[in-house]
């Protein structure tokens, strides 16, 4: 207890960074289980490939940190922007690939549930087989800063160097800090209002809602769909570099727990509601470094899933609790 209390100030503010990361990937859940009523476990997956993505892209400029603030700032867009594309592409093919036919056979959630799972299996076994992909293709010399130790973790060299901002009870708060809680709840409105504002958006809504009045009234149910995907893998990329410029390293299989943790999130924020997927992520952060403090940090993982179970007890449908079809304009 008494480091909880020595400690409070930190726990607090590293603790809303990992919930602002955790809340970006719930995103991608709460989304297509809110239009398709499906768990996309393969969507921690998803998250990965984008962090390797901003791990390649800072490689390959080769800005050392304490560079020129536009030069630092203009790595970080490329590495954003890179994360977001390969993110949203994986994203993409995981619905043509592993869930379009089951969705056009109108096949049974558990077979799509199998699908997922499995497709997580096989994008992660595929991002930890990379050397040897690249030694078969003899592009060992060639790519070999990014293949290096596929199964060991990769680090990521954040050309933005950390400085403190202001201190707050014996806490000093990084750059780093802040902008990741900012850059979380900033894209988590921006999203709130492209699904309320836009046509798009209100065709997510409606099919969230209702597919078949929606396909009535002229709505095209696949491209919402392959729209739904898109936007949470867009999520989930640029969820993956906050984490590494906080963090610093990824692993092929980074994405398990991590994914199992968002997914947690967006139970307890509601899941289907995309303002609760944000606050289940600070929720969940929060009490994982609350507990981790007060009976060790070997129990993370099971205070995190305590509280799952114990919010579920009392309330089944999450903090908040409403649908994305049901959303208020």
């Amino acid at each position: 207890m008494s480091f909880l209390i020595d400690n409070f100030v930190e726990l607090t503010v590293t603790g809303l960074v990992l919930g602002a990361v955790y809340g970006l990937v719930a995103l991608g859940y709460t989304l297509v289980y809110g239009v398709l009523q499906l768990i996309n476990f393969a969507h921690s997956e998803v998250w990965m490939f984008g962090s390797f993505a901003a791990v390649w892209v800072t490689v390959a400029l080769g800005v050392a940190p304490g560079s020129a603030l536009p030069i630092v700032i203009g790595v970080l867009l490329l590495a954003l922007l890179a994360a977001m594309a390969v993110s949203g592409g994986v994203a993409l093919l995981l619905e043509r690939v592993a869930y379009r036919r089951l969705i056009r056979l109108d096949a049974p959630k558990l077979v799509a549930l199998i699908s997922a799972i499995g497709a997580s299996f096989a994008l992660a076994e595929f991002m930890g087989l990379r050397d040897r992909i690249a030694d078969f293709f003899g592009l060992r010399d060639t790519l070999d800063p990014y293949v290096r130790s596929a199964r060991d973790n990769t680090r990521f060299q954040n050309p933005l160097q950390t400085e403190g901002v202001f201190t707050v009870g014996g806490y000093t708060v990084s750059n780093v800090d802040i902008i990741i809680i900012v850059s979380a709840i900033l894209m988590m409105v921006a999203l709130d209002q492209f699904i309320r504002r836009t046509r798009t958006g209100r065709g997510i809504r409606a099919v969230a809602q209702d597919s078949e009045a929606a396909a009535l009234m002229g709505v095209n149910r696949n491209r919402i769909i392959r729209a739904t995907f898109l936007v949470g893998g867009i999520m989930a990329g640029a969820a993956a570099l906050l984490y590494l410029m906080r963090f610093g390293v990824t692993r092929w299989n980074a994405g398990f727990l991590l994914g199992v943790k968002a997914f947690t999130a967006a139970v307890l924020g509601g899941i289907g509601n995309i303002r609760g997927a944000l606050l289940g992520g600070f929720v969940l952060g929060l009490a994982e470094n609350y507990g981790s403090a007060l009976i060790g940090s070997e129990w993370r993982d099971v205070v995190a899933f305590l509280l799952l179970v114990v919010i579920l007890l009392f309330r089944p449908t999450g903090l908040l609790g409403e649908s994305l079809g049901r959303a208020r304009a």
